[in-house]
């Protein structure tokens, strides 16, 4: 490359904070004197944001003295032996930085395997890192990656990555994945102590992970206040062997969502017990952390150190004027969001542009979750809300051809609540110069597949309560279907329709979305609207199951009244059923009389022949207990997408493939035309999802 692309080079390292290191041309056997210990590299190392000639590199080395800085060698090479090293450097890790280092490696080939190590002074060196770079932008052979999301280490155990690396390791060099897209929830900043909850959660024994040095308690549970809080609970984290495992194998591509800041966050808000309050100084703290233990392309506003994040001063002050996007006008509120860009795009060759947004730091307060909204909500019907109040609420000002009505019925069906959101802008998710950025990069993809990497999933979840049979349970006092509630682009109907038009008006083709949150597999169609509405999908979309965060099946199975006149429909149980299972998945693939169909009879095909085809047609799979991952296989004329159900992760497995699986699921789509409608293709590959087709 020339020397006005190294000076470009360098400059990108200092915008993302790393040390820039230069391949060298002819490799050569390494002259450190390297033997490993871990113990001085206690949360091992990481790779992340591979390009055809470039990686990122990460790792912490906490130094035992009171010095405010030491340094490490870095080295890169073509064979695990390290007897072919193509790149090395001195680096350094300070305490203002908490001992973490980044180190952005360019001049490597494309599609290429190396491995990194990093070694002190006195020769004790990490673990061995193994990266991958991206193909070059004409290379048309097929790839492949996983996509994660949810993974509480509080609670449960990592044996997915467990089973990830076993299956990966004995795979064909052709088939193997790429790279991981972290989707978010790489964390939970809310901490059980075992002290107080000695009952658990759910079946789950509580691990005691990370006591916050200066935290605060809310209810029964712990969030951090202060960057040493969110650093705290990093560490913790990756003293799990399975994610570290994970990390030293593959680049990762890192997003977060809520729990990287704060459970119900959105800007630089935090809400508790029903209150929201300034948090400026929390956001920029979780932006530090995660700037600091992810190796992520995130470009700082400001500051020229490669040593440290170099954080903007901001102070916890109210917000009290939005923009016509929902964007909080306050100053420090800016500041504090602005602390850390998260979207960006990752080309991996011909096949494949990744596109991932953030979903969490733009976005306008969520309509549902608003104290105004709880009359909308009932015990009678669990989980659900009337889509159409979501809706009017989620349109807000601009509903009905901008005449919103004044009043939204109740629970009750006879009283009346004012409509709280009359006079807003509709919801956003993305924001405005987030959501023009994606729409251009949409426009400009040269890619095969157009991938959005959401953290937070697009596909509606709703049931049918008005076709309960008179004398189960109350009757729905609205006449239409019921949504599950909102958070995310489920429920952005204005905003989601506004992103498919965009696709379908400038006729891109081979768009999917990847998401997580939702602790849940589903796949299916990406459609503006459902019957009663039109239903023209553009795309397709897919939503991995959580590594091991619990999701709605436990929590029912644990809350879920046994007397519940509607249980049948999310806990059903048929004569030769030992214990309840799932139908909440055929409640919002197939409807109401369907489950109820199989509390009678048991008879799964006879329940599913009753499906309602208005609930649902974008629906191919859903599962709200599925715990595990996503895999990706990207070809010039086809995508598939398989998912790979591991089961509860209560403990860890002591098996080198991280235990059995419950099944494996693989969604296929040809690539379609401008124009016209996805098809998806299911295969059940093992195992026997009943109620989630």
């Amino acid at each position: 490359m020339s020397s006005m692309n190294r000076r470009t080079f360098t400059k990108l390292a200092v915008a993302i904070g790393a040390t820039a290191v230069w391949g060298d041309l002819f490799a050569a056997p390494s002259r450190v004197a390297w033997r490993e210990r871990r113990e001085f590299f206690p949360e091992g190392v990481a790779s992340g944001d591979s390009d055809s000639g470039s990686v990122l590199l990460w790792t912490r080395c906490p130094q035992a003295e009171k010095s405010s800085s030491a340094e490490l060698s870095v080295e890169v090479s073509e064979d695990q032996s390290f007897r072919r090293v193509v790149a090395r450097a001195i680096t350094t890790v300070s305490a203002c930085s908490d001992w973490t280092c980044r180190v952005l490696v360019a001049g490597l080939q494309p599609r290429r395997t190396y491995w990194y190590r990093f070694t002190d002074r006195n020769g004790n060196g990490s673990r061995i890192g193994r990266t991958i770079t991206a193909p070059s932008l004409d290379d048309s052979r097929p790839v492949a990656f996983a996509f994660v999301s949810c993974q509480n280490v509080n609670q449960g155990a990592q044996n997915a990555y467990r089973r990830m690396i076993f299956e990966d390791e004995r795979a064909a060099e052709a088939d193997r994945l790429g790279f991981v897209l972290h989707l978010g929830d790489f964390i939970y900043e809310l901490v059980w102590y075992p002290e107080d909850r000695p009952q658990g959660m759910y079946d789950r024994r509580l691990r005691d992970i990370v006591r916050y040095p200066d935290g605060e308690k809310i209810r029964d549970f712990h969030i951090p206040t202060t960057l040493d809080g969110y650093r705290a609970v990093y560490r913790a984290y990756l003293h799990d062997p399975d994610l570290q495992d994970a990390r030293a194998r593959w680049p990762f591509v890192n997003m977060w969502d809520n729990h990287e800041f704060s459970w119900l966050g959105w800007q630089s808000l935090q809400k508790f017990q029903g209150k929201t309050r300034p948090a400026q100084t929390r956001k920029v703290a979780a932006n530090e952390a995660f700037f600091e233990y992810q190796p992520a392309r995130m470009a700082r506003p400001s500051g020229n150190s490669l040593e440290r994040f170099s954080p903007p001063k901001v102070v916890d002050a109210l917000i009290t004027k939005f923009d016509d996007h929902g964007l909080g006008q306050e100053a420090n509120n800016l500041a504090a969001i602005g602390s850390l860009k998260g979207y960006r795009a990752i080309r991996w060759g011909r096949n494949v542009e990744l596109i991932v947004t953030d979903q969490r730091s733009y976005r306008s307060e969520e309509p549902t979750d608003m104290e105004e909204a709880k009359p909308l909500a009932s015990d009678d019907f669990p989980e659900m809300l009337p889509q159409e109040a979501m809706e009017i609420l989620d349109a807000a000002r601009a509903y009905n051809g901008g005449k919103p009505p004044a009043t939204i019925r109740s629970v009750n069906g006879s009283v009346e609540i004012p409509n709280f959101c009359k006079n807003r802008p509709s919801q956003t998710i993305l924001g405005a110069a987030q959501k023009a950025w994606f729409f251009e990069r949409l426009m400009n993809s040269k890619a095969v597949w157009k991938i959005w990497g959401n953290t937070t999933a697009t596909l509606d979840m709703r049931g049918d309560p008005q076709n309960l049979p008179e004398g189960i349970g109350k009757p729905w006092p609205w006449a239409g279907f019921a949504g599950f509630g909102g958070g995310d682009h489920s429920t952005a109907y204005t905003e989601r329709g506004e992103i498919y038009d965009f696709v379908r008006n400038n006729g891109i083709a081979g768009f999917a979305t990847v998401a997580g949150d939702r602790h849940s597999f589903w796949a299916g169609l990406a459609a503006k609207s459902l019957p009663p509405h039109s239903f023209v999908p553009v795309g397709i979309a897919f939503v991995t199951g959580s590594i091991s965060a619990p999701g709605m099946v436990e929590a029912l199975e644990h809350r879920l009244p046994k007397d519940h006149p509607l249980r049948a429909i999310y806990l059903g149980q048929g004569l030769e059923d030992r214990k309840p299972q799932p139908t909440v998945n055929m409640l919002l693939r197939h409807g109401v009389r369907s489950c109820l169909e199989y509390a009678k009879s048991g008879d799964v095909e006879k329940a599913r022949a009753l499906s309602n085809p208005d609930l649902s047609p974008h629906v191919s799979f859903v599962d709200m207990g599925g715990h595990g991952y996503s895999i990706v296989r990207a070809a010039s004329n086809f995508i598939e997408t398989e998912f790979v159900c591991v089961t509860r992760p209560l403990e860890r497995s002591d098996t080198e493939n991280g235990g059995p699986l419950n099944y494996r699921a693989r969604f296929r789509a040809l690539l379609w035309e401008a124009g016209k409608m996805p098809e998806l293709e299911v295969r059940i590959i093992e195992g026997d999802p009943k109620f989630s087709i």
